[in-house]
C-alpha cells in the first residue's frame, strides 16, 4: 500500500560491519550477510523468495542496497 513503510528495515553498516535489522519497529539484531537478513525475514514469517530483498514495499534498506556489505576482514 503505498504511502506506508515497509515492516523491514535494514540501518547502514555498524563499525563492526553488521546491520541492523528491524520487522514492524522491533529490533531483530544484527546481520553481517544477505543470508541474515533472509533468517530474520523467515523467522518473523515474511516473504524469502530471491526477489524479497528488491521489493521496496517489503525492505527499506538505508545505507546500501541488498548487496552492499562489508567484505573485507
Amino acid at each position: 500500500m503505498r504511502g506506508r513503510r515497509p515492516p523491514v528495515v535494514v540501518l547502514p553498516l555498524s563499525p563492526d560491519g553488521g546491520r541492523r535489522v528491524t520487522i514492524h519497529g522491533e529490533r531483530m539484531g544484527m546481520a553481517y550477510s544477505l543470508f541474515d537478513v533472509m533468517d530474520f525475514l523467515h523467522r518473523a514469517g515474511l516473504p524469502t523468495t530471491d526477489t524479497a530483498v528488491d521489493d521496496p514495499e517489503l525492505i527499506e534498506w538505508r545505507g546500501g542496497g541488498p548487496y552492499d556489505w562489508n567484505d573485507t576482514p
